[in-house]
């Protein structure tokens, strides 16, 4: 198990001073990133190869969204390797030490270069250390985009801040596009990404929005030239008519 330690600062924060989604995700995502100085030997075999592990799917359960200045810890852990596939779990933790997000995701090992999938040789994969899967509800990793009913709505341009290392969108900054899309008052409670075509500098994300019939389901499909970036469901519902208090600097 790899660590990091957060703190929850005005600028991750939203309106209410809660951490703003698209902030845990990318605390989430560094660690993950970074937990590959914990593992010699994959960082030699990608070293070597010139590879890279890139997000082809999160799932995503809020069990408590923390508050501006809270102590924040993420952990990541691989509970399954492949030659072409990695398996983890990503929890960020609060100042209490239980859970606020728990997630699981797939990556793919690829070619820097080209994009293209590359496998890890089988010494790497033996080298491993592999831990338990933690508990969460486990969902599919393919996403069910309704057959009808989807409302088209203004595109966006990927900005040259929404580009990191890899030359293309980071994988928050789909999230954080899809979060606009949401209607007002919708608390999120539940998410699961496809990252399938990467978005570079310039293209333009034409998003298609579908909502469930009690509109607890929101899923957002962003597409290049007729190929999705990212598809993306959303679950939850109105947020708690509960006054949030004010957070005090």
């Amino acid at each position: 198990m790899y660590s990091l330690d957060f703190l929850a600062t005005i600028s991750n924060c939203d309106a209410n001073g809660r951490l703003k989604l698209c902030s845990a995700l990318q605390m989430m995502q560094d660690c993950s990133e970074m937990w590959i100085d914990s593992e010699p030997a994959v960082q030699r075999c990608f070293g070597e190869r010139g590879m890279a592990q890139l997000l082809v799917f999160r799932q995503v359960e809020v069990v408590r969204v923390p508050r501006c200045k809270e102590r924040l810890r993420v952990a990541t852990s691989v509970y399954g390797m492949k030659p072409k596939f990695g398996f983890r779990n990503t929890f960020l933790y609060g100042a209490d030490g239980a859970p606020c997000y728990r997630t699981w995701s797939m990556g793919a090992f690829v070619d820097r270069a080209t994009g293209r999938l590359q496998a890890v040789d089988g010494a790497t994969v033996a080298a491993m250390r592999l831990e338990e899967r933690l508990e969460m509800d486990y969902r599919d990793r393919h996403i069910r985009v309704p057959a009808a009913g989807g409302a088209a709505v203004a595109p966006f341009r990927v900005m040259r801040a929404d580009i990191d290392y890899n030359r293309h969108a980071n994988n928050a900054n789909y999230v954080r596009m899809g979060l606009e899309l949401l209607p007002e008052g919708f608390e999120v409670r539940g998410l699961r990404v496809e990252y399938r075509v990467p978005a570079r500098l310039g293209d333009v994300l034409e998003p298609t929005v579908y909502a469930s019939a009690d509109g607890a389901v929101q899923t957002v499909v962003l597409a290049r030239a007729g190929e999705t970036s990212a598809l993306m469901e959303f679950t939850g519902g109105p947020a708690s008519a509960r006054p949030v208090p004010r957070p005090e600097f």
